[in-house]
């Protein structure tokens, strides 16, 4: 491997990262509905654990609602069992064959435990990045070694994974403050 590899392998990590991070704070409640806060619960369907999504279709028909539609109407019991397990909050209302989600406005004291929340997703992926660079600076050291790379090379590429690591906790800085922003948004 050459050493722009080693770069472009660490970028690629730390991308990876930054989207689990964003993938993670979209399940995390504002003061809308989304279908991202139920989307991955699990449910005990069909003999196995299944996500509400492969399930059911999710629709926000108003801000504060979601409607749950399971394809078959023998998994509306599991879902709702599942939603009631989660740590959400939230009562579902069967009605009909659906389900209905309603959220009520957050008080303050729950959107600081949400931000919390949140500030700990990130930090676990600041540390993520963080073992990224760890881990592409072994293996730039052992590449040294192996072939005939300069150390002023070798010292170059460091600094670059020093600036892609700071680059992508800047991002995740960035996708923090707007996050706590919407959830302290009234």
């Amino acid at each position: 491997m050459t050493l722009d590899d080693f770069l472009l392998d660490a970028e690629d990590k730390m991308s990876k990262t930054e989207q689990v991070v964003v993938k993670e704070f979209a399940g995390v409640r504002t003061g809308k509905a989304s279908p991202a806060l139920v989307e991955n619960i699990l449910v005990e369907a069909y003999g196995s654990q299944m996500r509400i999504r492969e399930l059911a279709g999710i629709t926000t028909p108003e801000p504060r609602t979601l409607t749950i539609q399971p394809w078959d109407a023998n998994s509306l019991h599991p879902i709702e069992k599942a939603i009631l397990k989660s740590n959400l909050g939230l009562t579902p209302s069967i009605q009909g064959k659906a389900i209905r989600l309603f959220f009520p406005e957050l008080s303050e004291e729950r959107r600081q435990e949400f931000v919390k929340i949140v500030r700990k997703m990130a930090e676990d992926g600041r540390v993520a990045i963080r073992h990224v660079r760890r881990d592409t600076l072994d293996q730039l050291k052992k590449h040294t070694h192996d072939s005939g790379v300069t150390e002023d090379d070798v010292r170059h590429a460091e600094k670059e994974v020093q600036k892609l690591t700071d680059e992508y906790i800047g991002k995740i800085d960035l996708h923090v403050a707007h996050k706590e922003k919407e959830i302290m948004t009234v």
